[in-house]
């Protein structure tokens, strides 16, 4: 039977409504349809698009004091604009891939409502498919440094790729890239489209982008998120001078490390392009991970099941 050898697929570089999940879902809906009316089969959001990144514990002094009353509200606000995978919000996302028959990746604050872990945040990735599904739920293995201050440790059970449209996706988050096993993990579960969310793509995360599209052979898209200075707590002190205290970055690479679409910095754009899946055959007779270039009679690698 014959397959279909390309996707067409869309970045939403842009910014959440900051702290606001009601006015972030409106956007993102928006967001969404306007890839759908470009021909896009999958769009993907940022890290924690939903309802936005916590730097205010990088960028603000005063938010990592103990008991400091102010970067206490900040995290409140943050908590209650959070959202439950169970919850309206994904609901509606979910409705509106299936709508569309668009796949859609996402990364937000999840909160814990109910159960082992209740109250607890996550920095979590979400795959929903065009039949408005939920096919994939990835909480951020380890996070990063400050962000421990805000998020619990994830589990492996989202190290998957799924199929959508024609291809399969996956994703990791962050310094996940830099963790050797989940990058193998991610490997061995087939991934063509490789989602790789960061605040801000910069250099080290294009770098990081690059080698694991070369390493996988695989197209990455590399998202980063949008985030106004004017956005930061306005009762946390910063000295912040930029417009942009998140900027972008986004860039689309293919399975040889060369970009299809360069990294974009400073301005929320809708980047849409068309991924030739036979790239990864031609780029597969040097190098497979998991296939012709592994010593599986040398090393022994296993994870969690994939999922279909």
């Amino acid at each position: 039977m014959f397959q279909p050898s390309s996707i067409r697929v869309a970045i939403s570089q842009s910014a959440p409504v900051y702290h606001n999940k009601q006015a972030s879902l409106t956007k993102a809906l928006d967001l969404i349809q306007q890839a759908s009316s470009a021909g896009a089969q999958l769009v993907v959001f940022g890290e924690t698009w939903f309802p936005g990144y916590p730097v205010w514990l990088d960028v603000c002094p005063t938010a990592g004091l103990w008991n400091h009353k102010p970067t206490k509200r900040v995290f409140a606000e943050l908590r209650q604009n959070s959202i439950s995978v169970s919850g309206p919000e994904v609901k509606a996302i979910a409705d509106a891939a299936g709508d569309l028959g668009i796949g859609i990746v996402i990364g937000i604050n999840e909160r814990v409502d109910a159960g082992r872990g209740q109250g607890t945040l996550y920095n979590s990735l979400l795959t929903l498919s065009p039949e408005g599904r939920l096919a994939n739920h990835h909480p951020k293995l380890v996070p990063t440094f400050t962000e421990r201050m805000v998020w619990g440790n994830g589990d492996g059970s989202g190290l998957a790729s799924v199929q959508i449209a024609n291809a399969r996706v996956g994703g990791l988050i962050c310094w996940e890239h830099w963790m050797p096993l989940a990058r193998m993990a991610m490997h061995e579960s087939g991934e063509q489209i490789h989602i790789a969310v960061w605040p801000t793509a910069n250099e080290m995360a294009q770098l990081a982008s690059r080698h694991y599209a070369f390493e996988g052979r695989c197209f990455v898209l590399a998202v980063g998120l949008m985030m106004p200075t004017s956005d930061l707590p306005s009762d946390l002190p910063h000295e912040v001078k930029d417009t942009w205290v998140e900027r972008g970055g986004s860039a689309i690479i293919a399975p040889d490390a060369s970009y299809i679409v360069e990294p974009i910095y400073d301005r929320e754009e809708l980047i849409v392009a068309d991924l030739d899946l036979t790239w990864i055959d031609r780029e597969s007779m040097a190098l497979d991970v998991t296939g012709h270039y592994s010593r599986p009679d040398i090393f022994t690698f296993s994870h969690r099941a994939l999922k279909d």
